[in-house]
């Protein structure tokens, strides 16, 4: 999610996490957190705009990552009408150095 006032949110994660055989999410076991940490991603914080360069920065505050709080991480505008955003994400691994995972929102209507 976007917003007009320069907020943005993502929520992110597989359809096919597991259930806690505890029914309490604190009390996991190391499979079952892992599965979770590896299958899902969240942040929020603001974001800005260089038109010129068809990018734009997210401005991460909290992150299901927590190494990702206080940084900036730019993306690649490659696509945008008025209910689709497209956008180039680069990441880096460390077995592969760089990735670029290509994005797609659309509009909730």
């Amino acid at each position: 999610m976007f917003d007009a006032a320069g907020h943005v949110v993502l929520i992110n994660m597989r359809s096919d996490l597991p259930k806690f055989a505890s029914k309490d999410r604190t009390k996991g076991t190391s499979e079952e957190n892992q599965a979770v940490v590896a299958g899902s991603f969240a942040y929020f914080g603001t974001y800005t705009v260089n038109e010129a360069e068809r990018t734009f920065t997210v401005h991460y505050q909290g992150t299901t990552f927590p190494n990702f709080d206080g940084v900036d991480a730019k993306r690649t505008i490659t696509a945008l009408t008025a209910d689709e955003l497209k956008y180039e994400n680069p990441v880096a691994t460390n077995a592969q150095g760089v990735v670029v995972v290509d994005a797609v929102w659309k509009r909730a209507k």
